[in-house]
Parts: structure tokens; sequence; C-alpha cells
């Protein structure tokens, strides 16, 4: 009997990306009337909101943050001016979307963040439990240098220095089975990268972190003007369209707004 039970079980096991599951959340949006300071003129693209997503990986009892939207401070404010130019919103934080879902900070297993920007660490502090997973120039650069790149806050995630870290150096497999990648794409910042999926049902998935915020951007190869490497970026977006090209994922720009209407959120999923 115990033989015919393994035997049942070998055949119905699945690929090991099958109990694998993405959900994604609104973590607020941003307004832009002048898109040049993207590497874009107001007239090549008529996007004005780009929307910021968060992501969560189950896969085999382990859960992946992938990216903490808009700082927490700005959840349930009406949309507003945060610096000139730029207008934000964001309804609900992320910690009380995981909330509605009875997960806590204290769940996740890992994050992962694309890159160390405001609208993409903006509740990292929440999750000082958790191994952070991050190239080991975005480390040096968010958290021995951040005085040379003054686009960083580094109080939105100073909290996670003493924290559980594992720096990367390159592409590397989160659970070990080809489920869950990061790919390393530097040149928007040092250590910027993105994630690829394997999903069962979905297919392969890659989450294009802010390699590009537009579409005219990925059309067009532009690169915004505050990236700090706009070479390295252009390089980055070859390895990662000859890695669509070589696997068929289906590439999201996160912040296409356009697109993430069309998603399904959480508590829904793709898997």
């Amino acid at each position: 009997m115990k033989k015919l039970l393994l035997i049942i079980l070998l055949l119905g096991s699945s690929p090991a990306w099958a109990a694998t599951k993405l959900y994604l959340f609104d973590c607020g949006h941003i307004n832009f009337p002048d898109v040049s300071s993207f590497g874009l003129s107001n007239e090549e693209t008529s996007v004005r909101d780009l929307f910021v997503p968060c992501y969560l990986i189950e896969h085999d009892g382990k859960r992946l943050l992938w990216e903490a939207g808009l700082p927490i401070s700005m959840a349930g404010k009406p949309l507003h001016e945060s610096q000139p130019g730029m207008w934000v919103e964001y309804k609900k934080s992320i910690l009380d979307q995981l909330a509605d879902m009875h997960i806590t900070p204290g769940d996740i297993d890992f994050t992962a963040y694309s890159h160390f920007h405001f609208d993409h660490v903006g509740a990292a502090n929440a999750f000082t439990q958790s191994t952070l997973l991050i190239q080991q120039t975005e480390y040096d650069a968010a958290f021995l240098n951040a005085k040379d790149n003054p686009i960083f806050d580094p109080a939105l995630y100073d909290k996670l220095h003493n924290s559980s870290i594992q720096i990367l150096r390159g592409d590397h497999d989160v659970f070990g089975d080809g489920a869950v990648k990061i790919v390393s794409a530097p040149g928007h910042t040092p250590g910027h990268q993105v994630l690829l999926l394997n999903l069962e049902n979905t297919g392969a998935l890659m989450l294009s972190g802010d390699l590009y915020h537009f579409e005219a951007s990925r059309r067009l190869k532009r690169t915004p003007v505050f990236n700090t490497d706009a070479a390295e970026t252009i390089s980055s977006m070859a390895k990662i369209e000859a890695l669509l090209s070589e696997t068929g994922a289906t590439l999201w720009i996160e912040h296409n707004k356009t697109l993430a209407d069309t998603l399904r959120k959480a508590p829904a999923y793709y898997d």
C-alpha cells in the first residue's frame, strides 16, 4: 500500500514552480505632467500616470516580497504634490493589504527590491525580520554611500542595516529550483535588478523594475536623465531583451498603469 501511494505521488508530482503564486498589490500611483526627465519628449508619449506595484511570491511554503511601494507615510492621503512636478496618491498601505490576507511582515521570508528609489522601498523598514536580497553595488550605494546618491532616502530603509542581508553579485536563483530568479540589470541604479518567474499556468513572466518606465522607453531605448549610468542601462536592456526572447517570458513594465488596470489584484493571484 505504501509503495502504491509513493507511485501515485510521484506520477502526480508537478514541476518545481507549480506551487508558485504571484500576488499583485496597488501601492500607489504617480503623475508627472512633464516626462522629459525620463529621456522622452512630452510628444513621444501621452502617458503621465505611473502605477506603483508591490508583489508577493509564494513558493514551497516560503514568501518573497518584491517591491515595497511608496512610503507608507503617504498611505491614506489624497492626491497631492509630493514635490514640484510630481503628484502622488496611495490609498491603502501594503502592510494593511497584507494584513487583509492575514499576513504580517514577520511572515515574509525574503525581500528584494528592483532598486532603492523611494517608490520601491517605501515600506522596507517594516521587514527587518526578512532576509534582504540585494546586489553588492546597490548595497554600497544605498547603505555606504547614500550621500553620493541623493535620490536615495536612507530613512526608508535604515532599519535594515542590521537585519539579515544576502549580498548578490549577479543573477540569483531565489529558491534554488528555477522558479524565481533575480536577474542583475544595472544602470538605472548601480545594482538595479529584475525578476523572472516561471508559473505553471501563466507561463514565464518578467517584472521589469525600472528598466523601462514607459512602453515608449522600451520602443525608443530611452533612459531617464537620473539613471546612474546610461550606457550600462542600454547594456542591461539588451541583456533582458535577449533573455525575454530566449525564455518566451512576458514582460510586465511595472509602472505601466494601463497594463496594471487589466491585471488581477490580491487576494487574486497568478500561478
